[in-house]
């Protein structure tokens, strides 16, 4: 059976989006930030533009706020993932059993796919190895 965005959607905030915010997580789908002392952990889920699927892009950046290469100033309650071009790194399934790039939820269960997606995010050294995004150095 084929789920939907919507089944999935129902299955993230039903049981990651929770487990998210008992990490310290503050946002909704599909961007998340959580702040700190030295960097904020940002983490957007991009779905697929053709539907079935999604990946995670996770970033960091000083708890400053992040300035674009432009000169705009995202502020630490507005900066996502897809702010930080450079330090931006994306999890997929890959290295587990459902051994594919996108988390397909037109391929696996919902609930399946929810906890692969806990376990990717439980990682200890994840955002520990993520750099604190810099600005761009000005010319």
């Amino acid at each position: 059976m084929t789920h939907t965005r919507a089944d999935m959607d129902r299955e993230l905030k039903g049981s990651v989006v929770p487990w998210l915010r008992q990490q310290g997580f503050r946002g909704s789908l599909t961007h998340f930030r959580r702040p700190g002392p030295d960097a904020i952990d940002l983490l957007t889920f991009q779905f697929d533009l053709r539907g079935g699927g999604y990946v995670l892009e996770v970033a960091r950046c000083a708890p400053q706020g992040y300035t674009m290469a432009w000169g705009e100033f995202i502020s630490p309650r507005k900066v996502t993932a897809w702010h930080i071009t450079r330090e931006r790194e994306r999890i997929t399934p890959e290295d587990t059993y459902l051994k594919a790039k996108w988390f397909r939820f037109d391929q696996h269960t919902p609930q399946e796919l929810a906890a692969v997606t806990i376990e990717k995010l439980s990682d200890p050294a994840l955002w520990p190895s993520l750099p604190v995004a810099q600005p761009p150095a000005k010319p």
